[in-house]
């Protein structure tokens, strides 16, 4: 029988404008509300050179990375520890093959036209098994949504394969 994971408390949408902690998902809300896709949905700061980060370049990614913890969710996963679980995991596999398993791995949860569950199929717990959602989720690729609104690239269609390359590295 699978355990019950331990819910983080946090959410996609949370914000904490003061501490420099924002959401800038694009929701039919945010635009209604005449706020400008890719300002952040609470205060509407525009802190990030989207068309830049769209680019996926790995020469870049330096900004990138700066970028996406501006997010409050991506700002947690690049600070929260990882759990013994994923530490030990990490050691088990080491670096060569944990590289070699997360392209096979975005593939089939993110990589299909229309993934299984899709925005539910990262687990946001305190005790992931793996190293892969706390990179998935700070990097922005943890579902389609947050494909499309940080790398541009569209839902509802499968990913490339150079695609899937720039997202494993």
């Amino acid at each position: 029988m699978a355990r019950q994971r331990k819910p983080l408390g946090i959410s996609c949408d949370d914000t904490n404008c003061p501490a420099g902690l924002h959401c800038f998902r694009i929701t039919t809300k945010v635009i209604q509300a005449g706020k400008s896709p890719g300002t952040c949905v609470e205060c509407g700061a525009n802190l990030v050179d989207w068309d830049r980060v769209r680019q996926r370049d790995l020469k870049d990614v330096a900004n990138t990375f700066k970028s996406l913890k501006y997010e409050f969710v991506r700002h947690y996963f690049w600070h929260k520890p990882l759990s013994q679980k994923a530490i030990n995991h990490a050691r088990r596999k080491g670096r060569r093959r944990l590289r070699e398993r997360i392209r096979d791995h975005l593939e089939k949860v993110i990589g299909p036209q229309q993934p299984f569950r899709d925005g539910f199929q990262t687990t946001m717990s305190d005790d992931a098994p793996t190293t892969f959602p706390y990179a998935q989720h700070a990097t922005a690729t943890c579902c389609r949504k947050c494909l499309e609104y940080w790398h541009g690239i569209p839902i509802g269609r499968k990913l490339t394969s150079s695609e899937l390359e720039y997202l494993s590295d």
